[in-house]
Parts: C-alpha cells; sequence; structure tokens
C-alpha cells in the first residue's frame, strides 16, 4: 500500500514534534542530573518569604520545557532548518544556558556565576522570543511564560545567594 504525500508530512511534522520535546526534555535532564541533591540543598537555604515551595518547580519546569519544545517546532515548521537558522541558533543557546545554570547553582554551588549566568539565560530567551516572533509570533508567545519564570527565577536565586554567603560562595 502506497504512502500518500501528506501522511508523509503528518509523519515527519510528528516526528519532528517529538525531536523538539526530546531536545527540551533532554536539557530538563542534565539540568535534573545537576538537582538531584537540590531538594535537600534547598531546604536548608536562608530563602526570601515569598519563595515557592520545592515542590512547585518540577510541575512548572515540565509545563515550560514542553511549551519550549512545541514552540521551537512551530518556527521549524514554518520556516525548516534553514530558513529559521538564526532562530533555532539562538534556542539551542538558550537550552545550553538552561541546563548550565543548574549546575552553577545546585551542583558547583557558585552563586555570583550562577546569577550572571541567569541574566545571560535571560537574554537569550528575550533574543529567541524576538526571533520566533520574526517567523511565527505564536511561539514566541508560547515563550513568554518561560522569560517570566526566569525573570521570577533570576529574583529569586539573587536573593537566596545574598542570603545564603557561606552556602553560595
Amino acid at each position: 500500500m502506497a504512502v500518500s504525500g501528506m501522511d508523509r508530512v503528518g509523519r515527519r511534522a510528528g516526528m519532528a514534534l517529538l525531536l523538539f520535546l526530546g531536545l527540551s526534555f533532554v536539557t530538563a535532564a542534565v539540568g535534573g542530573a545537576a538537582s538531584a541533591q537540590a531538594p535537600a540543598f534547598y531546604a536548608q537555604l536562608a530563602r526570601p518569604e515569598w519563595s515557592p515551595p520545592g515542590w512547585l518547580f518540577g510541575p512548572v519546569w515540565s509545563a515550560l520545557y514542553t511549551l519550549m519544545g512545541v514552540a521551537a517546532w512551530l518556527v521549524w515548521r514554518e520556516r525548516g532548518w534553514r530558513g529559521a537558522r538564526a532562530a533555532h541558533l539562538l534556542n539551542g543557546a538558550q537550552l545550553v544556558a538552561n541546563a548550565l545554570w543548574t549546575w552553577l547553582f545546585f551542583a558547583w554551588r557558585q552563586g555570583a556565576l550562577a546569577f550572571v549566568e541567569i541574566v545571560v539565560l535571560w537574554l537569550l530567551i528575550a533574543a529567541t522570543i524576538v526571533s520566533f516572533r520574526r517567523v511565527r509570533p505564536l511561539a514566541a508567545v508560547l515563550l513568554l511564560p518561560y522569560l517570566a519564570w526566569v525573570s521570577f527565577a533570576a529574583c529569586l536565586a539573587f536573593a537566596v545567594w545574598r542570603l545564603n554567603p557561606e552556602l553560595l560562595g
């Protein structure tokens, strides 16, 4: 039985969606490897009263990684790899920076460096949003909760670092 052109296109799009979601969740796994001891470490840190409970981070990040994957896929669907090269490169850079932050903060306990790095992450996310907007505005909108959460996380990381200089160098 012959496969129609539309079936191939649909299958290709589905595989690409799985690829983009996979890239997002590989980022989560790399960061997760650094945060294996994070719940215990987070519990011992002095935190501002506005800090969320530790259990909230997992569900929030799961939703954000899903949105990141879908957003990148929408850009790919619109222009492919070559037609949106800069957007895909920015997205890749922000994924790397995302995973690196967890290592800096939780594994290596480098508060100052983690704060500088989260500012770089924020700038990369903002640049990715601008780049995605030029290709597919909905993709940019899907990244806004991520930018909002990283904005909050940057404030929280700064506050926690300043409250715990002995634990976060």
